[in-house]
């Protein structure tokens, strides 16, 4: 796949201004899209869209297929008919600045509750024969997962391994038992699905009339505590109580010296072969109906994963095993012809990961934030100069400091080699841009920045911190009147500039 030159901004909805306490995709995220479109951008990148658990992690989510519920616009569904002016009476006291899961979660499910039950009475009735034919269409995830969801919080938010053994197990009776007794929260699970889908779909193609397209991020693994997990028990290291024997995680490297332990279980990639990598199939096909490109997070897992024994309090006795990523790509590929596919091939690489990576020709990526360290910084294949087309840089990810932050934090050698390799001596005030342009200067095909470095935003409003489950973590957001004209021009001046246009 090869990607003409361009450049996109990277922002979570979640980060989008509102009324709400948290990112929407109504009005608001159409203004970010005319925004991007008036700064000549092709790409707006996303964080994976599932509905988000414990530690409120996009990439620990109830389900791979499932949007995520928080990001339902609320005057939208008022604008139809589905919420009424008295819903909005008593609002509880939002941060403009900051994402509240814990509220979110109360709050705006209540809200959600109250649009399923004006439906449900016959409310919106227009909307009938779309949410039928959405269900029988999802059917494939929606049926495991909204059951998985109403059994969930039928046990008081317990994960499906502590549940009663019939239910955790699936069995038959169990499960039509479940269907019969729960069958209005497994509806309005599904109706609020329908409603995600139905707005994000929408967005997606007010983004594509202006010529802005999306960047999808999928995490390999999917969450211990998810109805992938629950429902497709036999494609992953479970024990006889549904217990994971090993989990997901990384080796010690530049974020952690006890590496990171994700605890995602892991897949039996010799069961998933039997059946053609159905799964992988229909992962990637529901992806594609929801982005244009799709950025596969910790790519080099298809190559080989860190396994780490369960339990364990880090990822420092683990080992790397091989996994049948060839073969799952090419059964992808035979479905479903050249799936647009960034391959987020940071880490440790090995050459297995590069021949993987290129022989289906997928780009990879590079953070500038990594070019300036080690001795010999000129053999670092993040620097610009070192880039080849068919790659995505970045100046950093959701995962690094803010530039700004960085440069406040680097160690003076890292500071001394960039001073080098620029022929600059930056300020804390100029550097963030600094490293933009390098990104849009250099040949790799498509540049993404995170909306903090345009905005030249210190650490205080970087994204995540690998490794720690701090309160600040995927809470960040901007302010409207962040986005002014002056900085689209800006942007659009420098992607002219480069050729981006």
């Amino acid at each position: 796949m090869t990607i003409k030159r361009s450049s996109g901004v990277l922002l979570h909805p979640t980060s989008l201004p509102g009324p709400y306490g948290i990112g929407e995709l109504g009005a608001h995220a159409r203004k970010f899209v005319d925004w991007l479109a008036g700064a000549r951008q092709h790409y707006w990148q996303v964080m994976p869209l599932g509905p988000t658990g414990y530690g409120d992690s996009p990439y620990q989510a109830f389900s791979a297929f499932a949007g995520n519920p928080y990001l339902i616009d609320l005057t939208t569904l008022r604008e139809e008919g589905l919420l009424q002016a008295s819903d909005f009476t008593e609002l509880p006291g939002f941060d403009e600045n900051r994402v509240d899961f814990g509220l979110q979660y109360v709050w705006r499910n209540q809200m959600l509750e109250r649009a399923y039950a004006h439906y449900a009475s016959g409310g919106a009735p227009n909307l009938k024969a779309d949410f039928e034919t959405f269900g029988q269409e999802e059917a494939a995830w929606l049926d495991d997962y909204a059951l998985f969801m109403a059994l969930k919080d039928a046990h008081g938010g317990l994960p499906w391994n502590a549940w009663e053994p019939d239910t955790r197990d699936r069995e038959p009776g169990a499960m039509a038992t479940a269907r019969r007794e729960l069958a209005p929260a497994i509806e309005r699970v599904k109706f609020i699905q329908f409603l995600f889908f139905r707005q994000w779909r929408a967005l997606r193609e007010y983004a594509r009339e202006r010529g802005v397209g999306i960047i999808g991020d999928i995490p390999i693994f999917v969450a211990m505590d998810s109805s992938d997990a629950w429902a497709n028990r036999e494609g992953f290291f479970f024990d006889d109580r549904g217990q994971p024997t090993v989990v997901a995680g990384v080796p010690p490297d530049y974020f952690s010296e006890t590496g990171q332990l994700w605890g995602n279980p892991l897949y039996r990639w010799d069961v998933m072969r039997q059946d053609g990598f159905r799964w992988w199939i229909e992962r990637f096909r529901g992806s594609l109906r929801l982005y244009d490109l799709i950025r596969v997070d910790h790519f080099r897992g298809f190559a080989g994963y860190w396994e780490i024994p369960f339990p364990a309090e880090t990822a420092i006795h683990g080992r790397w095993v091989p996994a049948l990523g060839y073969e799952m790509l090419a059964a992808v590929k035979e479905a479903l012809g050249d799936v647009p596919i960034i391959a987020e091939d940071l880490g440790v690489i090995t050459p297995d990961v590069e021949r993987l990576r290129d022989d289906f020709g997928l780009p990879g990526m590079a953070v500038l934030q990594f070019a300036f360290g080690g001795g010999d910084f000129s053999v670092n294949a993040f620097l610009p100069g070192n880039l080849r087309e068919n790659q995505v840089v970045y100046s950093g990810t959701h995962d690094n400091d803010t530039s700004r932050g960085w440069w406040r934090s680097a160690a003076e050698s890292e500071r001394h080699n960039f001073r080098v390799y620029s022929h600059s001596d930056p300020t804390e005030e100029t550097f963030a841009w600094q490293l933009v342009r390098m990104a849009f200067e250099s040949r790799a095909n498509l540049a993404v920045v995170p909306l903090q470095d345009l905005l030249n935003l210190g650490s205080e409003d970087r994204m995540n911190l690998p490794g720690s489950t701090g309160p600040q973590n995927w809470t960040w957001r901007y302010r409207e009147g962040d986005l002014t004209h002056e900085l689209a021009q800006r942007l659009r001046e420098l992607t002219e500039a480069t050729g981006r246009a």
